[in-house]
């Protein structure tokens, strides 16, 4: 039923009613106790006049019958046979108590003085009007008479109806106060939850920027607040990759079409000529030919890097065994050197051992090169450095060319980047050179750095194993990069 209310409801509700309880528990107990003394403090005045009625009878010290000792009227006296007839009866009492007609003495105590067989008992009166406390007892002198007297319990029941009536209007101001001073301070309490329900609130709008303020690590509710502002963190952050992602695939997904589409309407265009009747013309045949041949090529290349960096975005793993970097290199420079023999290439190489996919890390330095030759002149020379730097196997192609600005540095790497955006893309590419090379590196647990200076530095770092130096030449001094050089890395590391 309270799961329907609020919390704060059905905190305020449940102190009340464990304050309730409490009070209810004490009330009775201090109800029960007044009642208990009082009580025994009755059964005192009777014991008392009981022996002053024994000892000077109706005639005594209270002047006369119908008077108890000391001249109070109040008691209500009589003697009884032991068969239940009435010898005697006065009461001081205008109401008289409604006595059984026969008083069993079973359960009867002795009296105090070791001598009376006692028994105590509370009795209503003849108009119900009130109670009396009646004390019972076989006088020790005539063991075949019984003497009866009674007190009214006006005064105790008076003084016990007063404490009620104050019990209750005491319990009902504690509730009140503890209802409001609760509900006072579960809602100070909860402020900060209600501060969440907005937080949360907000950032269901869309708002990711939204936090819980004050967030106070030594309550509760403060550590839910600051665990709820990390989760927030990390899903803010979340949904900014993901959106980044989703842009970048976008984005590479219109440029990869873009791509395609150029050699696709080639093909298409040397399609229509030999369906214009080339077949039937030499020259033309072999031109429609020989351009369906290069623009295949073309896509081809394109889809095979394109696969390339889609399975390094998935995680699928390279190949791992003992790769000679030193040797891949120098096979790479040469190609280079055959492809371009009016351009100076300079092989600066130590012996380095990498555990890596050879065909991949052959794929980067081409690429590195081929970047150089696309991007500087044919005479402009280039300076390749294979080296050990604290633990680790770097390789570094320096050219000589124009080097590149801020914002290049920060997107060389990115995919379908282009820096000089004049260029053909017959001559430049399609831009995924250097992505290629970071996306190997990365699966390598390497990194790639573009630094800018006198000419552009490409420098990848790569994780080195040990190799027998006695085997090979004698280590070469490695140049580090300048400190002037501005620079870029891209994710993974060492």
């Amino acid at each position: 039923m309270l799961g329907r209310f609020s919390l704060r409801t059905r905190l305020v509700v449940g102190v009340v009613a464990l304050a309730l309880v409490g009070l209810a528990a004490a009330d009775v107990a201090t109800y029960k106790a007044l009642g208990s003394f009082l009580v025994q403090r009755v059964d005192s005045t009777l014991e008392s006049q009981h022996q002053s009625y024994e000892h000077d009878g109706f005639g005594g010290p209270g002047g006369g019958p119908g008077q108890t000792p000391g001249g109070s009227s109040t008691a209500f006296v009589q003697y009884r046979a032991r068969n239940g007839k009435t010898i005697l009866s006065t009461s001081g009492a205008q109401v008289s108590p409604t006595l059984p007609a026969t008083i069993w003495m079973k359960g009867a105590k002795t009296s105090s003085d070791g001598q009376d067989l006692v028994r105590y008992f509370t009795v209503g009166s003849n108009d119900e009007s009130g109670r009396y406390r009646v004390r019972a007892a076989y006088e020790s002198h005539d063991p075949n008479e019984m003497l009866i007297i009674a007190l009214s319990l006006h005064d105790v029941d008076g003084t016990l109806h007063r404490l009620l009536m104050i019990e209750l209007l005491v319990t009902a101001g504690v509730l009140l106060a503890l209802a409001a001073g609760g509900f006072w301070v579960v809602r100070l309490g909860l402020r900060p939850l209600r501060e969440m329900e907005r937080t949360a609130g907000a950032i269901a709008a869309g708002d990711l920027s939204q936090r819980v303020e004050r967030a106070d690590e030594g309550t509760e509710v403060g550590r839910l607040g600051l665990a709820l502002n990390t989760m927030l963190t990390q899903i803010e952050s979340a949904f900014k990759q993901r959106e980044a992602s989703e842009r970048k695939l976008r984005r590479f997904v219109a440029d990869a079409s873009h791509e395609l589409r150029t050699p696709l309407a080639a093909v298409r265009a040397y399609s229509e000529l030999f369906g214009r009747g080339a077949d039937q013309r030499p020259a033309d045949l072999e031109r429609a030919m020989t351009g369906i041949t290069r623009e295949s090529e073309r896509m081809s290349l394109l889809v095979q890097d394109l696969l390339l960096l889609a399975r390094l975005d998935e995680g699928r793993p390279l190949e791992r065994e003992p790769v000679r970097l030193d040797d891949i290199v120098g096979e790479a420079v040469d190609t280079a050197r055959t492809v371009e023999p009016d351009r100076p290439v300079e092989l600066d190489a130590e012996p380095t051992v990498v555990l890596g996919d050879r065909d991949r890390l052959r794929q980067i330095v081409d690429n590195l090169l081929a970047n150089a030759r696309a991007h500087t002149p044919r005479q402009a020379p280039v300076h390749v450095v294979v080296a050990r730097e604290n633990g680790c196997a770097v390789i570094e192609v320096h050219d000589s060319g124009p080097g590149l600005g801020a914002d290049d540095l920060a997107r060389v790497f990115e995919r379908f980047y282009r820096a000089d955006k004049s260029r053909a893309r017959a001559s430049g590419g399609v831009g995924l050179g250097l992505s290629i090379v970071a996306a190997v590196a990365e699966a390598h647990d390497g990194s790639v750095a573009a630094y800018s200076g006198e000419g552009a530095t490409f420098r990848i770092t790569l994780p080195a194993v040990a190799v027998d130096e006695k085997s090979h030449r004698n280590p070469r001094g490695f140049p580090a990069a300048p400190a002037s050089m501005a620079s870029t890395t891209t994710k993974g590391g060492v």
